[in-house]
């Protein structure tokens, strides 16, 4: 993952596979983003295969990649684990929700009016979409996708969303300069946990809801 288009393209599919496995096992209608989680992700890595292809800069698969990886995902997370939790537990998904709402608007605008390019460096491709206050933007980002993870009714998502955590903090500290990059491939990799979640979701346990 992310040392080569090769090894994103590959890893692309496979992950892929994995999603339409998952939305395969999907008895719920509500179950169905989470599940479609995969499939997104492996799309994610495709088009960066093709950013490594391009040589980086500021094309359009450039700005597909920032698309997905930035306000799509912010967005897609947190909603996807609040259709697919409990009712106890969706209460405590209001803030990653919020966070996720605010942080794909304010990343939207942004990547709306500011040019994104993509510098090979190396095994690794670095975005930069120049961010006001970064921080805040990139916390409230982890707010929205890993908090929604771990706080889910679910104990397989918050294996998952331990697993991004984990990721998070080792491509801080190996990766910094493409750090993006490098978590939205652990992401990648970590989301094969969903099939685990879809093929337990389709064992009996009461009236569907």
């Amino acid at each position: 993952m992310c040392w080569s288009a090769t090894a994103d393209l590959t890893a692309g599919v496979c992950i892929g596979a994995v999603g339409v496995a998952c939305v395969a096992h999907v008895r719920r209608v509500r179950d169905l983003p989470l599940a479609a989680l995969p499939l997104l992700l492996g799309a994610h890595q495709i088009v960066e295969s093709v950013v490594w292809d391009s040589g980086g800069g500021a094309g359009p698969a450039t700005t597909a990649w920032a698309v997905i990886a930035m306000p799509l995902l912010a967005l897609w997370v947190p909603l996807a684990v609040l259709l697919a939790s409990p009712p106890e537990s969706r209460r405590r998904l209001a803030v990653p929700v919020a966070s996720g709402v605010a942080t794909a608007a304010a990343l939207s605008y942004y990547l709306a009016t500011r040019e994104v390019t993509a510098d090979i460096r190396g095994h690794t491709i670095g975005y930069a979409v120049h961010l006001p206050q970064p921080e805040i933007v990139v916390a409230g980002y982890l707010l929205a996708t890993i908090g929604a993870l771990l706080l889910s009714g679910d104990r397989t998502v918050r294996l998952l969303g331990g697993l991004v955590a984990v990721g998070a903090v080792v491509c801080v500290v190996i990766w910094r300069l493409a750090f993006v990059s490098t978590w939205c491939a652990f992401a990648a990799l970590a989301s094969v946990v969903v099939l685990g979640w879809a093929r337990r979701r389709t064992e009996p346990s009461g009236p569907a809801a």
